[in-house]
């Protein structure tokens, strides 16, 4: 009796677990929670605001008084608003920047808000902002430079345990962050405490800067990545990704999860200049960052900079709201829903009644990223067709793997059928998070993706199309 429980036990149990067995197995290195949420995330602000603004600087040299700190208006909810119409999910605040104002009242140097007028020295930015990401819907995210212009301590022992006091004051009183930034500047002249010199660190041993990358992606873009650097392959080097072998483009191999962050300011520099409205961003190329950014599997990180008072400029909120109002208008419509999916290929699995299997190939319709089509192990050719309800004008295509499973496709293709035979639309290597690809005008009723190579079975999650606003196509 006892052996027939037992038995009886391990039969339920393998059958439990057989659907799940089904599943492919990863692929190489893949994202973690918070990477496939930071994924999802895809556009996000971050914003430089402090003493630079009141000097007409980018990098203060660390001397500039607290008093300069004097706000007319400051309203981060303006701000933070103005960053949600422009379609950003996410706003990264500069807490401290490399001239080491703190716009927290930080315990760590009187170098900060608590020495300034604003507020009457009692007030605290950082709260003011993630209360206002808070309020709009916006995951919020800070950016402390490790580089202190400021500090007597930088360059020396004592310098290490001041700024992860300064970390730690961020990280444990203003929530849950998404993103903690940190800028690879790292030494130079700079006041020090009124010593006026120039001091230089071992970048190698005094902290380590992940790389993050610069403007756009690479046209394949890969999200696993080793760092190696130039000079030494055996190490990771400091600095941006230009300081590493294959540092624009990641390893199709890569050891470990490290996507692309492609930052760019909005206007000329980083923080607000007077003489800057002209350098302004259109719409325009704020779409062309987009494709070449979230479109090619990493994040847009859209550097915004308040003026003197406190706010976000006429010229720049015009510019994110067309931007933002382009971007919804170009994903208002899936023109690929109700379309019919059928796949030469799809992956065996344990029959429920009732029930489709998990890896259908109308899986990449349900705008779920978790879902997808998938093929048997070893299968690592195979088509999917659309065939739309009617025939659709459309010239932009998106595609997406199923990343929690990896980097899978090497090569593919994305077909038209015109005129009675299939034509080339767009091609490429790899697909991760998002591939977008803009082309030509195209009218079809039918479209397909063939995955030409592979390193394990495709796991492809979305196969959409979308036709780009008129004002992008004039």
């Amino acid at each position: 009796m006892k052996t027939s429980f037992a038995l009886c036990f391990a039969l339920a149990a393998c059958a439990a677990l057989t659907p799940r067995a089904q599943e492919p197995a990863p692929h190489g290195a893949v994202p973690s929670e918070r990477q496939l949420r930071w994924h999802e995330t895809e556009t996000f602000s971050l914003i430089h605001y402090g003493l630079n603004t009141y000097t007409d600087r980018e990098w203060g040299y660390g001397e500039e008084s607290p008093a300069l700190f004097r706000p007319a208006a400051l309203d981060a909810g303006q701000v933070v608003a103005a960053l949600k119409r422009g379609g950003m999910k996410g706003v990264i605040l500069v807490a401290k920047h490399h001239d080491g104002f703190c716009l927290w009242p930080t315990k760590t140097t009187r170098h900060s808000v608590a020495g300034a007028p604003w507020r009457g020295g009692k007030g605290d930015l950082v709260r003011e902002y993630a209360d206002a990401a808070k309020k709009h819907g916006l995951r919020f995210g800070l950016y402390c430079s490790p580089w202190d212009r400021n500090s007597a301590a930088y360059g020396t022992p004592a310098y290490p345990p001041l700024y992860q006091a300064q970390l730690r004051e961020l990280l444990t009183q203003y929530g849950t962050l998404f993103e903690v930034w940190f800028d690879g500047a790292n030494g130079g002249d700079g006041f020090y405490g009124g010593a006026r010199e120039k001091r230089s660190i071992d970048r190698l041993t005094y902290y380590d800067w992940p790389a993050v990358w610069k403007g756009y992606a690479a046209a394949e873009s890969w999200a696993t990545f080793t760092p190696k650097g130039r000079t030494d392959p055996a190490r990771p080097a400091n600095g941006d990704s230009m300081n590493h072998v294959e540092g624009p483009s990641g390893h199709r191999d890569g050891a470990a999860w490290i996507p692309a962050e492609c930052d760019v300011p909005l206007r000329k520099g980083w923080f607000w200049h007077p003489n800057e409205d002209p350098t302004v961003r259109t719409p325009a190329q704020l779409m062309d960052i987009y494709f070449n950014s979230v479109g090619k599997g990493g994040c847009m990180n859209l550097g915004v900079a308040p003026n003197r008072d406190g706010l976000v400029c006429d010229a720049d909120i015009r510019s994110l709201d067309a931007f933002g109002g382009l971007l919804r208008t170009l994903f208002a419509a899936n023109l690929a829903s109700g379309a019919v999916a059928a796949a030469d290929h799809v992956r065996a699995w344990r029959a429920e009644p009732g029930k489709q299997s998990p890896f259908a190939p109308d899986n990449v319709l349900d705008n779920d990223r978790a879902t997808y089509w998938a093929t048997d192990d070893g299968v690592t050719n195979a088509t999917l067709t659309l065939t739309l309800p009617a025939v659709a004008e459309f010239n932009v295509v998106r595609l997406r793997e199923n990343i929690r499973l990896g980097h899978r496709v090497d090569g593919f293709g994305v077909d038209v059928w015109q005129e009675g035979q299939w034509s080339e639309y767009a091609k490429g290597q790899s697909i991760g998070a998002c591939r977008l690809f803009r082309g030509p005008k195209v009218k079809s009723d039918r479209v397909r993706l063939r995955v030409t190579s592979a390193a394990a079975c495709p796991c492809v999650s979305d196969f959409g199309l979308f036709a780009l606003p008129a004002a992008l196509t004039q």
